[in-house]
């Protein structure tokens, strides 16, 4: 699992567990320091796919605008 798979796993795992709201904190930190939004865990999961997992749509926003935003820098 990477830090950032298991940040969107633990911000929508948690609020399930204790009823709070899902927050998208820790993973807006870490994308902020670089971490790579699209890379795959050794399970094949990638951060996309474990907030769709949680219904994180908060999660999936940010995870979309870091793509975009990538793929438009790369052009």
């Amino acid at each position: 699992m990477t830090l950032l798979t298991h940040a969107i796993d633990a911000e929508g795992d948690g609020p399930l567990q204790s009823g709070q709201p899902l927050t998208v904190h820790t993973t807006a930190v870490l994308l902020a320091f670089g971490a790579d939004p699209e890379l795959a865990d050794p399970d094949g999961r990638t951060p996309m796919d474990m907030a769709n997992h949680y219904g994180h749509d908060l999660a999936v926003n940010l995870l979309q605008a870091h793509i975009s935003r990538r793929a438009a820098d790369n052009r």
